[in-house]
C-alpha cells in the first residue's frame, strides 16, 4: 500500500467530485459539506453507474441511475439495498489531500 497525493482539498467543490485513474480503476473522491475526503471506486453497486456524477449529502451519495444512496465511508449500500463498492483510504494534511492504493500508479486526475 502506498499514499499517492492527488491535489489540494480546495481543487474539489463542496459536495462534489473529482476522478483518479489508478491501476485500481477509477477511483471517486468526494468533499461534503463538512469539508470530509471520502474515495470509492466509481461504480455504483447495482448497476455500475458513475458515483462522482451522484449527489453528495452528509455522509451519502446518491447514484445518479437508480437513485441507490451509498455511505462515502464505508461503500455500502443503505438498506433496503444491499451491496458495496471499494472503499479506499484517504487523509488530509494542510490542505493536501492523500488517497491510499495498493498499486500506486496512477494515470491521471481528473
Amino acid at each position: 500500500m502506498a499514499w499517492i497525493e492527488i491535489g489540494r482539498l480546495e481543487d474539489i467543490p463542496r459536495l462534489g467530485a473529482r476522478i483518479v485513474r489508478a491501476a485500481e480503476g477509477d477511483i471517486a473522491v468526494f468533499r461534503n459539506a463538512e469539508d470530509a475526503v471520502f474515495a470509492l471506486r466509481d461504480r455504483c453497486p447495482h448497476k455500475g453507474g458513475p458515483l462522482s456524477q451522484g449527489i453528495v449529502h452528509g455522509r451519502r451519495v446518491t447514484c445518479p441511475l437508480h437513485n441507490w444512496q451509498i455511505a462515502l465511508d464505508s461503500g455500502e449500500a443503505a438498506a433496503p439495498d444491499v451491496g458495496a463498492t471499494a472503499c479506499f483510504a484517504t487523509r488530509v494534511e494542510e490542505g493536501t489531500i492523500w488517497l491510499e492504493l495498493a498499486d500506486a500508479q496512477v494515470a491521471s486526475h481528473g
